[in-house]
């Protein structure tokens, strides 16, 4: 039977900005997150504005679709790790959503995440196992639902997330995602997005 709190409608557009990566030699380490730019109508959402390069790797795809940071309406926080949160300024004028709340300037607005819609085809779910504070933003596009998520790391897993904070949180999580309707695309905190097929580490 369908879970209808993953339902989305389909009118949604979805940008890789940026593929994230984890590079560990000599015991220093580059990271950077999976960034993203998602429009919906009057939506104009970025999800996970956190370590890059530099700046430009966020800024100028979003410029080659012609969108000013000034634009963005939305930001959404996956969970609260650096990795995924240091360039939020970026974005001026951007509502700020994470687990529990909805920050603009001073005004701090507190709803659970879980079931909160953004725009018709742009769906927050709790999904927690990498922190306790993890969400997923499920996204309906004309090629299937794209699921936002830390549930992965890129398109290998890892199986287990060296990280977690609850393991067996983290995989009820993946098979919660796993089991969406129409879900096409896995785009995780670290790498490039990557089908949903039944190989994948769940």
């Amino acid at each position: 039977m369908p879970d209808d709190s993953t339902r989305v409608d389909r009118t949604a557009e979805l940008h890789l900005l940026c593929a994230g990566y984890t590079i560990t030699r000599d015991g220093e380490s580059r990271v950077a997150s999976t960034v993203t730019y998602i429009r919906d109508g009057d939506l104009s959402l970025i999800v996970d504005p956190g370590l890059v390069a530099n700046r430009a790797a966020i800024l100028r795809p979003l410029a080659d679709l012609g969108v000013d940071p000034g634009d963005i309406t939305d930001i959404v926080l996956s969970h609260h790790h650096p990795d995924h949160t240091v360039n939020i300024a970026l974005f001026p004028n951007a509502r700020v959503h994470d687990h529990w709340a909805i920050y603009r300037d001073d005004l701090w607005t507190r709803r659970p995440a879980e079931g909160f819609q953004l725009s018709g085809s742009v769906r927050l779910i709790e999904t927690p196992g990498h922190t306790p504070q993890d969400i997923t933003t499920l996204v309906g596009t004309a090629d299937g639902v794209a699921a936002l998520t830390h549930l992965w790391w890129n398109s290998t897993g890892p199986a287990e997330d060296p990280l977690a904070t609850d393991a067996a949180a983290l995989h009820a999580g993946r098979r919660r995602v796993l089991a969406i309707e129409d879900l096409a695309l896995i785009v995780p905190g670290h790498g490039e997005p990557f089908t949903a097929t039944a190989d994948v580490v769940g």
